[in-house]
């Protein structure tokens, strides 16, 4: 049956089709929450890899493999006699992360030429839009209180960004198939936290680690970040504005304020302990070698290779943002940071489980 097999009826008689949406990675943190939003007005299909966590209900879950060509083909197959040839988006959220090691060859197999893959069966399909998840911190650190916009210079010190550009790099070569859009997206939290950096210095703080006091780097300068429910409405109007767009055009997506890492020791000490928390600068050298111990007697977050990383300063213009998808931020990691401890306190077991501590 193809594509006849699901419609909907809309003004009482007429029948329409709803446009297919594939969503990759559909059971991550983004992935899983916007295949809830999309459902209403799409046909949504997840593509992940076998076994749990499952996409949610709303989408077709179909397993692939991203490092195995003929896996990938066979999904695409799957796709092609459930839902036909057209795609209005292809929303590309799979890729790995990890902060265990400064370089993996997971970010090759996976992020650079796992998408290569995916992208050469795309081109039998008729797609409209392919949209990738990039991350800001492959652009050049910069001082405070300038701005990186999308023409700021490029120079990722470690795996996962150098990754991204790569990935880019190989996304332009199919932009003659279909239009790409490129989403370079600062780090993402909710009100549990479920961003790794964040969740990761509050629960020094709130067991009182001695290294939750230590610094290696500028304590005036800090990452960007931006709220999940601000990502999924980024893109949710990139999907909806895909004939105004260019092609492959880059887009910032980002809180336009980011928090100094000293700005987040002091909320997070007095919303967990009513009182200043003490953070004290120490020489990268100290603090290398601590980050070493800790590593032979345990596996620490802090690993050596993250000292010189310590003190990079990310502030993003998201100008094109508000210009091209009417879009910016309604929700900032200040303001959410009360409700991420009030739900650590509350709960402080399922709190670490859902940030994987």
């Amino acid at each position: 049956m193809g594509v006849d097999i699901i419609k909907h009826k809309k003004n009482g008689d007429r029948i329409q089709q709803k446009e297919v949406i594939l969503v990759t990675g559909s059971s991550g943190l983004i992935g899983f929450s916007l295949i809830q939003k999309l459902a209403k007005n799409y046909r949504i299909v997840g593509l992940d890899r076998v076994g749990p966590p499952y996409p949610p209900l709303e989408a077709e879950c179909v397993n692939f493999d991203i490092t195995n060509e003929e896996s990938i083909a066979m999904a695409m197959e799957r796709i092609r006699y459930g839902y036909g040839n057209k795609i209005a988006a292809v929303i590309h959220l799979a890729a790995f992360y990890s902060f265990k090691t400064k370089e993996n060859d997971l970010y090759n197999e996976i992020n650079i030429e796992g998408t290569h893959k995916f992208l050469s069966q795309l081109r039998d399909f008729d797609v409209k839009q392919f949209i990738f998840s990039s991350t800001d911190l492959l652009y050049k650190p910069i001082n405070r209180g300038q701005k990186i916009d999308e023409n700021s210079p490029i120079n990722a010190s470690w795996g996962y960004p150098r990754s991204k550009i790569l990935t880019e790099d190989v996304i332009k070569q199919y932009n003659q198939y279909f239009k790409t859009v490129i989403l370079r997206v600062a780090g993402v939290y909710n009100e549990y936290g479920h961003s790794i950096p964040i969740s990761n210095q509050i629960k020094r703080i709130y067991e009182k680690e001695p290294t939750s006091h230590f610094y290696s780097g500028n304590l005036n300068h800090g990452d960007a970040y931006v709220h999940l429910e601000d990502l999924l409405s980024a893109i949710i109007k990139t999907i909806e504005k895909q004939n105004e767009l260019k092609d492959h055009i880059i887009i910032n997506i980002g809180e336009p304020y980011s928090p100094s890492y000293k700005e987040l020791q002091t909320k997070i000490g007095k919303l967990i302990y009513g009182k200043q928390w003490k953070t004290y600068k120490i020489p990268k050298w100290i603090a290398k070698i601590g980050a070493w111990g800790m590593n032979i007697t345990g596996d620490s977050f802090i690993k050596p290779w993250m000292i010189n990383r310590a003190g990079e300063n990310y502030e993003l213009d998201i100008n094109r943002a508000k210009e091209l998808l009417d879009w910016e931020p309604k929700n900032s990691l200040l303001e959410t940071m009360p409700f991420i401890i009030k739900n650590l306190r509350a709960n402080p077991a399922k709190w670490y489980t859902k940030n994987k501590l």
